[in-house]
């Protein structure tokens, strides 16, 4: 459709004519609070299942519900601190998607606090300044859905809209109803995961294994019993649920017992067990080893279907990535001959010249970091000047695509893991050639490109959340260049926390690695993943057998999305979903399934227009408090988990025998809750 068929936008709830007091001393504290905390949960949610959801709803209901306690408070106000809340959430999916590679690699021994706060800051800043050029291209005139800025306005404004003497009650209190759902949820969430991982009394998962047909028929399987994984999936909705629930079949239903029919002497091998073994003598703790050996296996396939998302997420993202480029380059040129002059205050931007300026002064610290990283590389001059220029190509290239994609697909389904593993192929073969792989080299390599993947990865993330956020301000009438202010406050208060929790996580949990015994440890797929890829390319090797058949399914999962796209249809085929659902257990599928279920069903019994607005807010709200309660829980039980072993004791502190049919229950009660409260909203 052409501009000239379009209709305009409506006008913003708060008219450019309108001003008040976006930027706020208790505004600016509450946005980097709740950033801290939403970037210790997120980072806790998305180490489990390699998903990260967008946090800007449920930041947007705590603004309103602290901030009702002042007399003096707004709409735009509420906005900025949602704003930089968003930006914790964000920023930390680019840590966690990458940075533990350093640690599963063994180039770190823990995470060091200092290096990962220059990363995420780094990355973080460049990623806002990539975007704003793009604000006016991709939300004023492409017209792109950004469905969570969208859903964001439409919880602020539960709220109220605005006075000059402070925030518009609504006659049914929707904001305070709204906050405390959250709270409520997040309760539960906070209960379970105390009852599960500090006490014992509820099981963390159930799980099984039978070898039948004297052995010839070897079936596993495995539920989680997570409040929070039941919110991711009815965030994500059912779409994306079905297709991670889909891959977690492949890799374990299908997968294992294929694996084990064709290739048994292999995977009795790999699990230490003596292949001339008679199957009827083996135990059923050997019987359950083999299942595990045969399911590492399979989770290769879902390496195989990353690697090939992630390339085909760069090439289907060409045209909108010449679209960003074009769109910069012409808010570059309307800045230097002064078109942008006269416009109104909910179309300004952070002046053209100083984004410019802060690009090249990133170059400073990105410089350094690497050649900090490359050590005593004889050639190291070089070497870090050139990954500088990549992080600057690659990070507005991958900055301008997480930006656009955000506005079709949502921050929740960007694919950034995806172009981050085709940035660590493409970045890992040029050191390839530059540095070689003998020596110093192969050591240094890999760890280089990891830090390079993190840069660009938390550029990227921050990338997709501005834009979602710009989306939501300029409904709203909130002006760009405060929420841009705002995004880098939310960036640095979460770079200064995400470190600790990184490290408390991987000292109770494990991150990608074991670290206690009868414990099982953090996935971080898509970090482990990069970790294989960076020193598989190196020389360390890539078993390629399972990858391959990754490929395959990867392309079989293209050729399927693109006819759905042909059809036009609501239901697609991502790879990325279905690849990550392959890497990780099948229990973890399972309730992301069933969330998802619950969302479809919600959305089906909602009637009117409005009630299914009502709806959808108070289920998201819902389900992000099951997801933060849980994670900062988990979190903080990790932290007694350190002090206990160091006082000679463990978690849980008081097991007790019925946990598994009690965490069944106890799960079944989060289902009907979540239902229940979400259909309650009118």
């Amino acid at each position: 459709m052409s501009d000239a068929n379009r209709a305009p936008l409506p006008p913003p709830l708060v008219g450019p004519e309108v001003t008040l007091a976006e930027i706020t001393v208790k505004g600016l504290i509450l946005g980097a609070v709740l950033s801290m905390i939403l970037a210790a949960a997120n980072a806790y949610i998305g180490l489990l299942v390699g998903l990260t959801v967008s946090a800007s709803i449920p930041a947007a209901a705590v603004s309103m519900g602290v901030l009702r306690g002042f007399r003096r408070s707004n709409i735009l106000e509420n906005n900025l601190v949602q704003t930089s809340a968003s930006a914790g959430e964000s920023l930390v999916a680019g840590i966690i998607f990458t940075i533990p590679a350093l640690v599963i690699m063994g180039a770190w021994d823990g995470y060091k606090y200092w290096t990962l706060v220059a990363i995420a800051i780094t990355g973080g800043i460049l990623g806002v300044a990539f975007t704003i050029p793009l604000r006016r291209a991709l939300i004023v005139e492409s017209r792109l859905r950004f469905p969570e800025g969208v859903a964001t306005a439409e919880v602020l404004k539960t709220g109220g809209i605005q006075t000059g003497e402070g925030i518009e009650r609504s006659k049914d209190d929707a904001a305070a109803q709204g906050f405390r759902r959250l709270l409520q949820a997040a309760g539960l969430g906070a209960v379970f995961k105390l009852v599960e991982s500090g006490l014992g009394w509820l099981a963390g998962g159930v799980a099984g294994t039978r070898a039948l047909a004297g052995g010839k028929l070897l079936l596993t399987g495995n539920v989680t019993l997570s409040p929070a994984l039941i919110g991711v999936g009815y965030i994500v909705g059912l779409n994306i649920a079905v297709l991670v629930f889909l891959g977690g079949v492949i890799g374990t239903i299908v997968g294992v017992p294929l694996n084990w029919a064709f290739n048994s002497h292999n995977v009795m091998v790999g699990a230490g067990i003596d292949p001339a073994s008679a199957w009827g003598d083996l135990t059923t703790g050997e019987w359950g080893a083999l299942a595990g050996q045969a399911w590492q296996d399979c989770r290769r396939i879902g390496v195989g279907a990353m690697i090939i998302g992630g390339v085909w997420s760069l090439i289907s993202l060409l045209k909108p990535l010449l679209a960003g480029v074009k769109a910069s380059l012409a808010a570059y040129r309307a800045s230097r001959t002064g078109a942008e002059a006269g416009l109104p205050r909910t179309e300004l931007d952070t002046p053209i010249n100083f984004v410019g300026l802060v690009a090249i002064a990133g170059m400073v610290p990105v410089f350094s970091i690497f050649y900090y990283v490359l050590g005593d590389y004889p050639n190291k001059l070089l070497i870090s000047a050139v990954m500088t220029v990549l992080m600057l190509f690659f990070g507005f290239i991958f900055s301008s695509v997480a930006g656009y994609m955000a506005g079709l697909v949502g921050s929740s389904n960007n694919p950034i893991s995806g172009v981050t593993i085709a940035t660590v192929i493409i970045s890992a073969l040029i050191l390839l050639q530059l540095m070689g792989n003998q020596g110093l080299a192969a050591t240094l390599g890999p760890i280089a490109v990891i830090y390079l993947a993190g840069l660009i990865c938390s550029a990227a993330a921050i990338a997709g959340d501005n834009m979602q956020d710009l989306k939501c301000g300029h409904i709203v009438g909130a002006t760009p260049w405060r929420q841009q202010i705002y995004q880098v406050v939310g960036v640095v208060a979460a770079a200064m926390v995400i470190p600790w929790v990184l490290r408390v996580l991987d000292a109770g949990r494990g991150i990608g690695r074991v670290v206690q015994e009868g414990v099982a440890p953090l996935a971080a797929p898509q970090a482990a993943l990069m970790e294989s890829l960076a020193s598989g390319i190196f020389g360390a090797g890539i078993n390629w057998r399972f990858i391959f058949i990754g490929f395959v399914l990867a392309v079989a999962l293209i050729v399927l999305d693109k006819i759905q796209e042909s059809r036009g249809s609501s239901f697609r085929f991502p790879v990325l979903a279905v690849a990550v659902g392959v890497y990780l257990p099948l229990g973890l599928s399972v309730p992301i399934f069933i969330g998802g279920l619950i969302a479809y069903k919600v959305g089906r019994h909602s009637g009117t227009a409005e009630v299914k607005q009502a709806r959808e807010n108070s289920g998201l709200l819902v389900a992000s408090g099951l997801i933060t309660g849980e994670a900062l829980m988990g979190v903080l039980v990790s932290v007694a988990a350190v002090l206990l072993v160091n006082a000679g004791r463990s978690l849980p502190l008081f097991p007790i025998a019925p946990a598994g049919i009690l965490g069944v229950i106890g799960l079944a009660f989060v289902i009907v809750y979540q239902y229940r409260r979400t259909m309650s909203a009118r």
